[in-house]
């Protein structure tokens, strides 16, 4: 996985500086929300947030630090995918959507679904990935997205204002 192709792919994804009222993000830049880049140390206009530093946001805490770099290295669409999903969505919960559906592929797995992608879900993968080979990502990759879809549909449902968004949203699992 080239973690610098996938984060360009986000980027590209969420655009640029946006300031929507009906986004409950706030404003945000690179897809970078404002909040997120307090946290990250990042104390400019959020109109000004320098792309590197939004990059290094997205290295650290969307990839390497929910473990979506050590899926990468059993497979980089997975990896991209998951990455995609937890910058929209969080980190945890893209987390959670691969250990749901490793749970339901791999025989015997029974993962805590925490969103916690550590050893015994790298294992799961590794595992699954190495008996359904080519085939298997793909069909995992349409599970994460199946997963991805209803979750943009309930936040519609629960959140009238998001309903501008569900439309757009859905052209992040159509790519």
């Amino acid at each position: 996985m080239n973690i610098d192709t996938v984060i360009d792919g986000v980027i590209k994804a969420e655009g640029g500086y946006v300031n929507d009222s009906r986004d409950a993000g706030g404003e945000t830049n690179w897809g970078i929300t404002i909040a997120t880049a307090r946290a990250n140390g990042y104390a400019g206009a959020m109109r000004d947030l320098p792309r590197a530093k939004a990059v290094e946001i997205y290295r650290n805490r969307y990839v390497v630090a929910p473990g979506f770099d050590a899926v990468g290295k059993l497979s980089g669409p997975i990896a991209g995918e998951l990455v995609d999903t937890g910058v929209n969505m969080g980190p945890t919960v893209a987390g959670r959507f691969l250990q749901r559906a490793l749970n339901g592929l791999v025989d015997g797995a029974s993962l805590v679904v925490d969103g916690e992608v550590g050893p015994r879900s790298i294992a799961a993968l590794r595992s699954f990935l190495d008996r359904r080979g080519k085939e298997g990502e793909t069909r995992l990759l349409a599970l994460l997205n199946a997963q991805q879809g209803t979750r943009y549909l309930e936040l519609a449902e629960g959140r009238t204002a998001n309903r501008a968004f569900l439309f757009g949203w859905l052209a992040r699992i159509m790519a």
